[in-house]
């Protein structure tokens, strides 16, 4: 068995592909916010992240814009109808993207439908925007953005983003106000990293396949580079690159230490209606002792 796999690795000199059962992979697709208020200055003088003006920095108008061709995007592309949920870090901006991405449209007054946006939420000069037959649209604190030091990047009370955005669940944020942001110290980029890697490990306890998630230039920069190193330099190069605003790439997770438990469901046993099919099955497990004995050998 290790001589086959050895093979597989030196062959030719060439790498083969890898295969691994589908009910153990999910597909992510990781966006990063459209322009923010604070990007338009912070982009040319770093310093400009500090300071408090930009507490929280809503969208632009050319932001909009760019959520606008990304919303085209998804729904021309035919990725809209296979996302199963939508999960934003908790500031402005990344909701915004959020709803305006992966929302229903114009939000029209109906008695059963909440806004996923209410009008001119962020003063964003934007009319209410619709949940109807988009996926869910979760908050989750783990894939915010660099934490402390910079305005841009403390969150308001959940309270007041519940206002703005009725039909988001936030459920899943523990405190109302911001306890995680702090005004003197700001996360290392291991502590970023580690937090990216928490994040990660808990996508496997969503029962979800398919699924976008909206977050942030620096938090996107450290998670993924994370990753990779098992990969060719093009591959963990094209993993690794760092996001334009609005940015959509898609990319596929493993679970390799079976911390997932889905079974498959396209997966078929056989055999129904089973019949006795004796010569058959002795061979079977003939096979099967033979591949036993083989691997103990080989360990």
């Amino acid at each position: 068995m290790m001589q086959f796999e050895r093979l597989l690795r030196d062959m030719d000199g060439v790498a083969v592909p890898s295969l691994y059962p589908l009910n153990r992979c999910k597909t992510i697709h990781l966006v990063r916010h459209a322009q923010g208020l604070h990007n338009v200055d912070g982009d040319k003088n770093y310093k400009a992240y500090l300071s408090p003006e930009y507490f929280d920095a809503p969208v632009t108008q050319l932001g909009w814009l760019q959520i606008e061709n990304l919303h085209k995007h998804v729904h021309n592309s035919g990725l809209f109808k296979r996302i199963d949920l939508v999960i934003a870090s908790p500031l402005l901006r990344t909701l915004q993207t959020a709803v305006g991405v992966f929302g229903g449209g114009d939000y029209v007054d109906r008695m059963d439908i909440v806004p996923l946006m209410v009008a001119n939420a962020g003063n964003s000069e934007r009319g209410a925007i619709s949940s109807l037959n988009s996926p869910p649209i979760i908050a989750v604190e783990l894939c915010r953005e660099h934490l402390g030091v910079h305005p841009c990047d403390k969150r308001r009370s959940i309270s007041d983003y519940q206002f703005l955005f009725p039909a988001v669940d936030f459920s899943l944020i523990e405190s109302d106000e911001d306890v995680l942001w702090k005004a003197n110290v700001r996360e290392t980029n291991e502590e970023v990293a580690a937090r990216g890697l928490k994040f990660m490990n808990w996508l496997w306890t969503r029962k979800e396949k398919e699924i976008a998630i909206v977050t942030h230039r620096g938090f996107l920069n450290h998670t993924l580079n994370a990753f990779g190193n098992d990969c060719h330099p093009f591959v963990k190069k094209e993993i690794c690159k760092h996001f334009a605003n609005c940015e959509l790439r898609s990319m596929v997770i493993i679970d390799r230490s079976m911390t997932g438990s889905d079974s498959s469901s396209t997966n078929y046993p056989g055999k129904i209606p089973s019949a006795l099919d004796l010569p058959a099955d002795i061979a079977e497990r003939s096979h099967e002792k033979e591949d036993a004995d083989t691997n103990s050998v080989d360990r």
